[in-house]
């Protein structure tokens, strides 16, 4: 059988979107973890369960769907939705603003996340020295920048120094890195100058495991 998200979420059927979203907003607070000491893990699949039907009941086109056929969501279609996603972000500033943390989301929504390709993590958000979105708390919170930040924040680039000889130079030649025990092909284009860089794009995805380039600085010696 079908979960009723109205009764979930405690609204009538007749509901407006406005009561929708307020109802979901002061469930969020109510079910936070650090609200329900010694009763997190009831409290995780309660904030599970609301997200799931605000997911659906948040979006016009999926309500009236439900309200038809009632069809079952996903938790993560709350990313989906203009909707529903701008009032998870409206959420998130009211446990910013209450002092209540974010790392508990990253057991619920982390697995989706990651789906999408995403690196983000509500971990890293929230953990201390974690990445933190520019304008927070002044301006309202926005997830796309978030996870753009923190996939600035992963990415980091690789410098080496390569010395060449004059002829190699002139003439363009090939040379084996080795790093981390991985071999990379470096091409060396004809008529280089000391000073310039060859890019190895994404080459620490090869030797490292994670998202930057290694650049390669020329010396002619």
């Amino acid at each position: 059988m079908a979960k009723d998200y109205y009764q979930i979420l405690g609204v009538p059927r007749n509901a407006s979107e406005e009561e929708v979203k307020k109802a979901y907003r002061k469930l969020a607070m109510q079910y936070h973890p650090d609200r329900n000491p010694r009763r997190e893990k009831w409290a995780n699949e309660k904030f599970k369960e609301i997200n799931e039907a605000y997911g659906v009941l948040g979006d016009p086109q999926k309500r009236r769907q439900y309200d038809q056929f009632g069809t079952v969501g996903n938790v993560g279609d709350i990313f989906g939705s203009p909707f529903t996603k701008t009032t998870f972000e409206d959420m998130m500033q009211d446990f910013g603003g209450a002092g209540l943390g974010f790392d508990f989301l990253d057991n619920i929504f982390g697995d989706f996340l990651r789906g999408r390709g995403s690196s983000f993590s509500f971990k890293n958000f929230a953990g201390p020295g974690g990445v933190r979105f520019e304008a927070w708390p002044r301006e309202k919170i926005n997830l796309d920048e978030i996870f753009a930040q923190t996939q600035r924040a992963q990415r980091q680039n690789i410098n080496y120094e390569l010395t060449i000889s004059p002829k190699e130079a002139s003439q363009g030649t090939i040379k084996l890195l080795r790093r981390k025990g991985k071999g990379l092909e470096v091409k060396i284009p004809p008529g280089v100058k000391t000073g310039g860089v060859v890019r190895l794009s994404n080459a620490r995805q090869i030797t490292d495991g994670q998202p930057g380039d290694i650049l390669i600085r020329i010396r002619i010696s």
